[in-house]
């Protein structure tokens, strides 16, 4: 099984050629959509059979969608999903403020708005948590706070960047902290597994036939 995980902020040849060094605003994450399709074309050259697109705004999601063959999985429907089985309700903990519409706009989406109790920004820019010695500290008060404010039985953390502080986060805690990287990676094999893949009837049908022009030139369909 070959499984491939599109991360569109630190990947070195994405951030190289196309992408942004950090998804922070809308802007960031328009301009790393190119960088996932493409991304999504090489898998389908190389046989992959899913993908996980690792960032909490999923950019490209539903277009990676109509361009893989096999199941594409973002690591926000992942980490909900995962966080509601956990308990009645959980928090979402993310980086920026300016983040937070998004996560509550996702949570609409995916049908867990009543599940998400809160949505709690730590107000650290996305590189900061590996440069910052003080990151694991912040991001574990805010999810203390959380858990305070909210009344949650589970946390989700709101980055990528996060993933390697789950572990010390929840033994801090004391509640399930769920890391969507993980959440998503797992769930692609399982829908692999059992022989599942994005339905092609409708909305999600490989794109039709088009050229493009200019600086997208590159993704003409089609042929």
């Amino acid at each position: 099984m070959f499984i491939k995980v599109v991360n569109p902020n630190t990947t070195w040849s994405m951030t190289a050629t196309m992408g942004p060094p950090s998804i922070e605003s809308h802007y960031d994450e328009a301009l790393a959509v190119p960088g996932i399709l493409t991304e999504i074309e090489k898998g389908e050259r190389d046989s992959v059979d899913g993908y996980v697109i690792a960032c909490l705004g999923n950019p490209g999601l539903d277009a990676a969608r109509e361009l893989a063959g096999g199941p594409v999985v973002g690591i926000a429907e992942a980490a909900m999903r995962t966080a509601a089985v956990l308990g009645r309700g959980f928090s979402v903990v993310t980086t920026l403020a300016r983040t937070t519409g998004r996560a509550w706009d996702l949570a609409h989406r995916y049908g867990m708005r009543d599940a998400c109790r809160g949505v709690h920004a730590c107000d650290l820019p996305v590189l900061a948590l590996d440069s910052d010695p003080d990151a694991r500290k912040i991001v574990t008060e805010a999810c203390l706070d959380a858990l305070s404010e909210d009344g949650s039985d589970t946390i989700v953390l709101g980055c990528a960047g996060m993933a390697d502080l789950c572990a010390h986060i929840s033994a801090e805690i004391g509640v399930p902290v769920v890391d969507g990287v993980a959440a998503a990676t797992l769930t692609v094999p399982s829908l692999v597994t059992m022989g599942l893949a994005t339905g092609k009837r409708g909305e999600f049908a490989t794109p039709p036939p088009k050229r493009y022009a200019g600086l997208l030139d590159g993704f003409t369909t089609g042929g």
